[in-house]
């Protein structure tokens, strides 16, 4: 399998911890200093940070920035995903946008009181974080069921057992500590919800594009270590 980018990001940046004179305790210079200087985006370095994390090369401490931690992990290679976090949200927006506009068009009445009991679930326990997540699993796999095709189903639930044993993922939400996105969340569930209601295969698409869009922005503005600034749009917008 290909070299990962984030992780030959992570490699490059090791080897400019390695030439510098940063000590243990120091702060690393910022994600965007790294993107500017390899060439890459934010998202991309956001990764490799995390990578690095991982490996406990770097500690992050939130609103302040990144510290060497040690110097150990500088001359060995950890692997410790083959999928970024990003990369893995890239692949379900693609993915379950298209689910969506399927399910749409099959969708039985028994399908859409499921998923109605399922954001009733989820509106109820906002607050509990380990209950929320599973609501919106059950939400998101109880649409790839509704379109009676098990390749579907079976792609979409693979999609979130590697969102859910992905040590990355784990460290990305670690870092979050704000849960009022989860407020936002719901009412892009209830949005593709309408949308299937009404049989609408093009709007439950858009519908589950923006919320996985909304996802993405999120996190990656929540787990920013730097500044509040952010790059704009990760990806392209759906196309019709």
């Amino acid at each position: 399998m290909a070299e990962r980018l984030y992780r030959e990001i992570g490699e490059n940046i090791k080897q400019e911890i390695a030439k510098s004179s940063l000590k243990i305790g120091d702060k690393l210079p910022t994600e965007r200093v790294y993107a500017e200087l390899f060439g890459v985006s934010r998202t991309l370095v956001r990764e490799a940070f995390i990578m690095l994390e991982i490996e406990e090369l770097i500690e992050v401490k939130k609103g302040s920035g990144s510290y060497l931690k040690n110097t150990l992990s500088l001359k060995t290679s950890n692997k410790v995903s083959d999928v970024g976090p990003f990369e893995l949200l890239q692949a379900r927006q693609e993915i379950e946008s298209s689910i969506a506009a399927c399910a749409a068009k099959v969708i039985t009445k028994q399908d859409l009181q499921k998923l109605q009991d399922i954001l009733d679930i989820e509106s109820a326990e906002l607050e509990t974080v380990e209950k929320a997540n599973s609501a919106d699993r059950d939400f998101h796999l109880s649409i790839a069921q509704s379109t009676q095709n098990i390749v579907l189903l079976d792609t979409a639930t693979r999609l979130w057992d590697m969102r859910d044993g992905n040590p990355m993922w784990k460290k990305l939400h670690a870092r979050i500590q704000d849960t009022s996105y989860h407020d936002q969340w719901l009412e892009d569930h209830k949005k593709v919800l309408l949308q299937l209601r009404k049989r609408n295969p093009e709007g439950a698409r858009q519908a589950m594009w923006q919320h996985l869009e909304n996802v993405k922005q999120t996190l990656f503005k929540l787990s920013d270590t730097d500044a509040p600034d952010f790059d704009g749009y990760l990806f392209a917008q759906p196309h019709s």
